[in-house]
């Protein structure tokens, strides 16, 4: 995408919310009804590619199953059979001292390992995302690593693609670590960027071929909790650099009943994460999704959020996915790790190739999460630019503009958007464009989160595997 003299700056700004302007002047129409399919046109799914267009330039792998977790290598960790499947501790396989980089709290841990297969990648990766999601009872945390095997034939070290627990120390829980990311990390031909797998020059061919992910599940000395993982994959994708991308063409007019929630109206509430609501564009969404599937905190979890705050499930939503060492709400992995805290809730980040896929899991029932960056002129009626931001897309009008609720609002009411669909889906699919000071600059070629149930219906299965994830 670009190169990694760029990608530090770039990747940081492209995580982030979005600083901008209140979009002032943005329509807010009433929405129309969640059923509202256009007969006259033919499905999304009946406009797929045929099996002689190019491969999706993306793969996906999730271990998920009895059997998934059977095939991986086992040092202390135990395959737990269940309704939902998953990984566990049976018995530790040694003690290790971590020293929080946060708190500066070291503690010594009890930990299990489980390392995946070699998955062979169907498309030679320039980047890797890995994603999980877990439950982590107060005490114990988990290391997600990703290994990649190059395509000339050398393997990366093992990189750490997020220490992370559902619980933090906020209320004095000295047995939590913070969840963080990790810096600095690179071996000469690839880095990491917080949560992404990057080599540094694709334009010199090298690329990721496999890759190995491994688990590692930590808990305190003596006891017997443990971490719990439903699922564990990682999404490898070689998007070709792009300032413009193909227009698809309108397949479905229908739009989904989404809450709405601004970011906005969150503005220097509870500073210490991330500046407060002017850069809580991603748990934003977050929430807006976890909600339009019947998900929400409690009223003891928030408990602690001070009740003059309105829609304080936004607050929890930010303070459960800040990622210390990123000092930020936008990790892409630690979004979809708190939405599958919830019940019955599985989340993994991807990307996906046109608003055609869009319209497909709309049309099944599924809102997705899309990061997206632009000129305040790119986008015609939002009323600001950002480096980057994301938004939850809920549907498709008659003539197949995009349906948003768009968080950098000023209140929940503006938050549905209607945005042109050739302008949109340029700003999202892109890789490269140009910043305000005309700089070249990356862009996310697509990236999606997708949260969805642990058992999805037939139709939400047919989508979900129409774009690559199962």
């Amino acid at each position: 995408m670009t190169d990694s003299s760029s990608r530090s700056t770039t990747r940081r700004s492209v995580l982030a919310a979005a600083v901008a302007v209140a979009a002032g002047g943005a329509v807010a129409a009433t929405a129309a009804a969640a059923d509202s399919a256009s007969p006259a046109r033919p499905s999304a799914a009946d406009r797929r590619p045929s099996a002689k267009a190019p491969a999706r330039p993306v793969d996906n792998r999730a271990w998920t199953s009895y059997a998934d977790w059977m095939s991986g290598t086992h040092d202390g960790t135990k395959a737990v059979a269940a309704a939902r499947p998953g990984i566990g501790i049976a018995r530790p396989a040694g003690t290790v001292e971590y020293e929080d980089p946060h708190t500066g709290r070291t503690a010594n841990w009890e930990y299990a390992v489980w390392t995946s297969p070699e998955h062979q990648l169907s498309v030679p990766a320039t980047e890797a995302i890995a994603s999980w999601n877990a439950r982590t009872p107060q005490g114990t945390w988990l290391q997600t690593e990703l290994r990649a095997r190059y395509s000339d034939g050398k393997q990366s070290p093992w990189y750490v693609l997020g220490r992370w627990t559902s619980g933090d120390d906020r209320e004095g829980d000295t047995e939590t670590i913070r969840r963080t990311s990790v810096d600095g990390q690179k071996d000469g031909k690839t880095s990491v960027w917080t949560d992404t797998v990057a080599v540094d020059k694709p334009e010199k061919g090298l690329r990721i071929t496999a890759y190995r992910l491994r688990l590692t599940l930590y808990r305190k000395p003596g006891s017997d909790a443990s971490p719990l993982v439903w699922r564990v994959g990682a999404m490898g994708s070689d998007v070709p650099d792009r300032f413009t991308v193909p227009a698809s063409e309108p397949g479905l007019a229908k739009e989904l009943t989404v809450p709405r929630y601004s970011q906005n109206t969150h503005i220097g509430q509870y500073p210490e994460y991330d500046n407060g609501g002017e850069a809580w564009c991603s748990p934003t969404s977050s929430q807006m999704i976890l909600e339009f599937w019947g998900r929400k905190p409690t009223e003891e979890q928030l408990a602690w959020v001070n009740p003059d705050f309105a829609d304080p499930q936004v607050c929890h939503a930010a303070r459960f996915t800040y990622d210390y060492q990123y000092e930020g709400c936008g990790n892409w992995p630690f979004n979809a790790a708190y939405a599958a805290t919830y019940e019955d809730m599985q989340a993994v980040v991807t990307r996906l190739g046109s608003l055609t896929d869009l319209e497909t899991l709309i049309e099944a029932g599924i809102p997705a999460i899309t990061s997206q960056s632009f000129l305040e002129k790119e986008l015609t009626g939002a009323g600001y630019g950002t480096a980057g931001h994301l938004m939850t897309v809920i549907g498709f009008t008659e003539s197949g503009d995009v349906i948003a609720n768009d968080p950098a609002s000023d209140d929940n009411q503006a938050v549905r958007r209607v945005y042109k669909r050739r302008e949109w889906e340029n700003i999202w699919l892109r890789t490269k464009r140009h910043n305000a000071d005309g700089k070249v600059v990356s862009g996310t070629g697509g990236v999606c989160y997708l949260y969805f149930p642990a058992e999805p219906s037939a139709d939400q299965q047919r989508a979900l595997a129409s774009v690559g994830v199962v």
